[in-house]
């Protein structure tokens, strides 16, 4: 549901935008990562345990934080990503977009006919009725922003027709799976990897996509340009601030 938040401000005006990923049901999370001052949450719908109506709090534990909501979704799939959309986040991730048509089919999901495939059960995105139906279709037309994630090689091979297709908001990297798709999982500090993601964000920034990423070591992916990052996550924040508790315990 966009609205006046941090994360479009800092794209007009060029400065990175700071996320937390979202794993744990909790609404706190997400109000606290607002109120802390990120500029956007991950709402993790891929790999963690939430469920449709808890996605939906979350989001709705952001309006008026001041930070904007972006789920991903478990697959590039018509029928899986139509009743997030209807959740009025900010923006859709799209894992694994492989090829130019699963980039043209994951956007073609999110939006309405006739540029697109998308059913209409329109209820928050309105704000119940509160906004004129056709207005909303309009604005629908580039909301939420579709961001697809380049997280495998053959996607790297297939970069230059993807950065092509029509409606794409933002490139997502996603180092983890790319590394596993080149045999290297997880070895961040591979040369051949960072190769192949400096190549990938330099592709992006120069069609004039917008870069992200979940993933560490922001002075790098800073370097690369990226205009949104996903430097933490809930349970990331949590162990690492208990654990600094245990040690600062055990050496007083």
């Amino acid at each position: 549901m966009l609205e006046q938040n941090r994360f479009f401000d800092n794209l007009k005006t060029g400065r990175i935008s700071l996320g937390c990923v979202v794993t744990l049901s909790d609404l706190t999370v997400s109000e606290l990562a607002g109120d802390c001052g990120m500029d956007f949450i991950w709402i993790d719908a891929e790999h963690c345990p939430h469920t449709i109506e808890k996605v939906m709090q979350h989001l709705i534990a952001v309006r008026g934080t001041g930070c904007a909501g972006f789920v991903r979704v478990r697959a590039n799939e018509p029928m899986l990503i139509k009743p997030y959309l209807d959740l009025a986040p900010d923006a859709v991730i799209i894992p694994m977009v492989n090829t130019a048509e699963q980039a043209e089919a994951a956007v073609a999901a999110c939006r309405y006919p006739k540029t697109g495939i998308r059913g209409c059960g329109v209820r928050r995105a309105t704000r119940y009725g509160a906004e004129n139906f056709f207005d909303y279709v309009k604005r629908s037309e580039t909301e939420p922003m579709v961001i697809v994630q380049i997280e495998h090689i053959d996607a790297v091979k297939n970069l230059d027709k993807i950065l092509k297709v029509p409606g794409i908001g933002s490139i997502c990297i996603g180092p983890c799976d790319l590394s596993g798709s080149m045999g290297i999982l997880n070895q961040m500090d591979d040369p051949e990897l960072n190769k192949v993601i400096d190549e990938v964000a330099h592709k992006v920034k120069k069609a004039g996509k917008i870069l992200g990423t979940a993933a560490g070591g922001f002075p790098r992916w800073k370097e690369r340009g990226v205009d949104w990052f996903a430097g933490t996550s809930d349970w990331g924040a949590m162990a690492a601030g208990i654990r600094a508790f245990k040690r600062e315990c055990e050496n007083a």
